[in-house]
C-alpha cells in the first residue's frame, strides 16, 4: 500500500475518555467504526470499558492513538495544552474540539472564542469545532430521534478541513450544520458558565429532508 493510499483512508481517535469520550465511543460502535480511545491513563485501564462499549473500540496509549489522522478532544479544557504537547508537528492532523470552558474566566482566553484559543496550542493542524453543544447522556443515544437526525455544529477556518468532519458526523447519524469560522460559528458555541454562546441547541434536530 502506498504511503499516499494509506494517508487517504480515515483514522480516528478519542482523546479523553470520561462521559464526553465515552460517550463518542459509543456513537462510533453503534456504527462499527473503528476507533482509538486514549488518555493520561494506560490503555489496560481503559480496555475493559472499551470492550464494554464495542469490539470497535480500541484502548490505545496516547502516541499510539495520535497516529490517527482525525483526532476527536474530549479532555477537559485545561488539559489541551499537554495533548497538543506530545507530537512535535500537528501538520496533517484534524482535530475536532468537542472542549468546553466551564468555568474558566474569560480573561484566560485572551478575549477569545474557546476554540480559537485551543486552535493556537495545535499548530499546522486542521481544527474544526464541534460535538461539543450535546450533554454526554445525549450524545451516547442513538441521534435518529422521531423521524430526524440530531444536529451537530461544526465551525472551522478551513473549508476543507469541515468537509470530511461533517461526512463523519453523517456516519455517525447526525445532521451537520456548518456555523462559520472560529471567530463566527465558534464563538455561538463557546460556553459561558452552564450556556452555549447565544443559542441552545441541545434539542434541536434537523428533519430529514
Amino acid at each position: 500500500m502506498s504511503t499516499q493510499h494509506r494517508r487517504n483512508i480515515m483514522s480516528y481517535a478519542i482523546v479523553g475518555f470520561g462521559k464526553v469520550g465515552q460517550a463518542l465511543a459509543h456513537a462510533f460502535a453503534r456504527k462499527n467504526i473503528e476507533v482509538a480511545v486514549a488518555s493520561r491513563r494506560p490503555p489496560e485501564a481503559l480496555a475493559p470499558q472499551a470492550r464494554a462499549i464495542g469490539p470497535t473500540v480500541v484502548a490505545k496509549s496516547l502516541r499510539e492513538a495520535l497516529e490517527a489522522n482525525t483526532i476527536i478532544l474530549a479532555v477537559p479544557f485545561g488539559e489541551h495544552r499537554e495533548v497538543a504537547k506530545a507530537l512535535p508537528s500537528w501538520k496533517g492532523k484534524t482535530v475536532i474540539d468537542a472542549t468546553n470552558t466551564f468555568g474558566v474566566p474569560p480573561e484566560e482566553l485572551d478575549g477569545l472564542p474557546s476554540s480559537v484559543f485551543v486552535a493556537k496550542s495545535f499548530t499546522g493542524a486542521r481544527f474544526v469545532k464541534g460535538f461539543n453543544h450535546l450533554i454526554a447522556a445525549t450524545l451516547a443515544t442513538d441521534p435518529v430521534v422521531e423521524g430526524g437526525h440530531r444536529v451537530v455544529f461544526l465551525s472551522g477556518d478551513d473549508e476543507d478541513a469541515i468537509a470530511p468532519v461533517a461526512d463523519l458526523a453523517k456516519q455517525l447519524g447526525f445532521a451537520p450544520v456548518k456555523l462559520g469560522k472560529l471567530n463566527e460559528g465558534g464563538a455561538l458555541v463557546h460556553a459561558r458558565d452552564r450556556i452555549w454562546g447565544q443559542l441552545i441547541f441541545q434539542d434541536l434536530f434537523k428533519k430529514e429532508q
